[in-house]
């Protein structure tokens, strides 16, 4: 078996990815496509990604559950990722992965795939959970395909959208205060999502005559609990722990779905999976590949910048419909941010449309109930804040880098964006985003207000001001589009 070495020789067969749509799959299509490598996916639902695919990459339909529609997908395909697993299924995901696993190392041998490549999970013993018995199951069944196989078994994963990194975050933002079952004391080695894509990468590479199983974890064993104490380190937020040893898996669950809506749907069977010891004990893979995991300080670091980035990205005109998200209390949220966006077209083209945005704030104010923001730049000046004294350097443009009263100029491109980031007193931070989009012969002009809560406090700052938010934002965007038809 030889090495996997940035300098060996790269193959250069076609690849098929399953699970594309998936937390992992979708970070491995975008590092094979900037690698240049020729991608096939197989996805039940082929309208979900063709948006997102590269012209390079082809899309087909197909389901590991559906024995013949496997056939077409696996011609040709030198390296095949394996990358899909049930958790909802009538007859017990057990039995489902089970099935789709054996269909596709049987059409993956028929057609001469000469590697398969699998995302399992970490753990020894026979005391594991059925989950993630399961998930080293479908390894097994891997392996025995005929097909040579590279099983990676992995404990948790952290990076911006993972289960893991949501499920501390979740916790930790929303309790001061955590009654902690046994498992948060568990120990784990979790892995960043970047040596995860790192692994994966290689092993298209690595020349093996038979299956293998690598074990791969981050530098450091810890637990759940020193994950969301070092986030809330990261994160400015202190937090009391209290240990409980009555809370059984199920209660677990159920107690995570109180406190933390977004996981009432998972089931007994992932959080069953949390007990268990997830810990690397063959470093084979450190032998094997050129990867040098990452510590977990680290990788939440990562995953926070990583979040910032793309969430600074987000065009909110793509992201929303044209009539906007449903509406609800407090806005949307995205990840552990409110959204508050709405939309107003003007009869004018985006460079007329983007005069009044750019001159926001300073002696030409904020377009509407320009006392209320006097009184709240009075408050910011009262507990230290810098107020709304500073008015602007140029009445006319602005530049990334320029204040603007409480605000500061993150990002500028003229007749299409303006972004402000608060430099106010927050428990939080806070960005005000206007996008202009031609619609036809005028512009549709998009404001959205977005809030990155500090813990409770920071929920319950953006709850209370919603309803001011709503009146205040709800007059700027009119009053933005009046001064519109009267600069032409």
């Amino acid at each position: 078996m030889g090495k996997s070495q940035d300098g060996q020789q790269r193959s250069n067969g076609l690849i098929l990815l399953t699970g594309a749509t998936g937390y992992v799959g979708g970070r491995l299509l975008r590092a094979l496509e900037q690698e240049g490598r020729k991608v096939r996916c197989l996805a039940r639902h082929p309208e979900a990604l063709l948006r997102r695919v590269a012209l390079t990459t082809t899309v087909v339909t197909g389901d590991v559950l559906d024995p013949g529609s496997l056939s077409a997908a696996v011609k040709g395909v030198h390296t095949a990722f394996y990358l899909v697993h049930s958790m909802s299924a009538e007859e017990g995901f057990e039995e489902e992965d089970r099935r789709a696993a054996t269909a596709f190392g049987a059409a993956a041998h028929r057609a001469g795939v000469k590697k398969i490549v699998y995302l399992g999970g970490l753990g020894q013993g026979d005391a594991l959970s059925a989950h993630l018995q399961s998930r080293q199951e479908v390894g097994r069944v891997l392996r025995e395909s005929g097909t040579p196989t590279i099983e990676f078994r992995a404990s948790i994963i952290l990076g911006s959208g993972s289960f893991s990194f949501e499920l501390i975050r979740a916790l930790v933002e929303r309790l001061p205060m955590m009654i902690t079952p046994r498992w948060v004391k568990t120990p784990t080695q979790p892995i960043s999502i970047e040596d995860v894509i790192a692994y994966l990468l290689q092993a298209i590479n690595l020349e093996i005559s038979e299956s293998r199983i690598f074990e791969i974890g981050g530098a450091d064993r810890v637990s759940y609990q020193d994950l969301m104490r070092e986030y809330a380190h990261q994160r400015g937020l202190k937090r009391l722990m209290i240990p409980v040893p009555v809370l059984s898996p199920r209660l677990s669950s159920l107690w995570l779905g109180l406190v933390t809506p977004v996981f009432a749907h998972i089931g007994r069977e992932l959080v069953e999976g949390l007990r268990n010891e997830t810990v690397v004990r063959d470093d084979s893979a450190l032998k094997a590949f050129s990867v040098h995991p990452r510590g977990f300080r680290e990788s939440l670091k990562r995953a926070l910048a990583n979040e910032d980035r793309e969430f600074a990205e987000t065009r909110w005109s793509d992201a929303f419909s044209s009539t906007g998200p449903e509406r609800k209390w407090g806005g949307a949220q995205f990840g552990r941010r409110f959204v508050d966006s709405r939309t107003m077209r003007v009869p004018y083209p985006p460079g007329t449309a983007f005069r009044p945005v750019q001159r926001v704030g300073g002696a030409t104010g904020w377009y509407y109930a320009d006392w209320i923001w006097s009184f709240r730049g009075l408050i910011d000046l009262v507990v230290g804040g810098v107020g709304m004294r500073r008015g602007r350097r140029d009445p006319e443009h602005a530049l990334p880098g320029d204040t603007i009263d409480c605000w500061r100029v993150e990002a500028v491109e003229p007749g299409r964006l303006l972004r402000l980031v608060a430099e106010m007193r927050l428990p939080g931070r806070a960005w005000l985003q206007f996008e202009l989009q031609p619609d036809g012969s005028g512009t549709l002009l998009r404001q959205t207000a977005i809030f990155d809560p500090l813990g409770l406090l920071g929920r319950l700052y953006w709850y209370l001001s919603y309803p001011l938010h709503q009146l205040i934002f709800e007059g700027m965007l009119r009053g933005i589009a009046t001064a519109a038809g009267e600069a032409r």
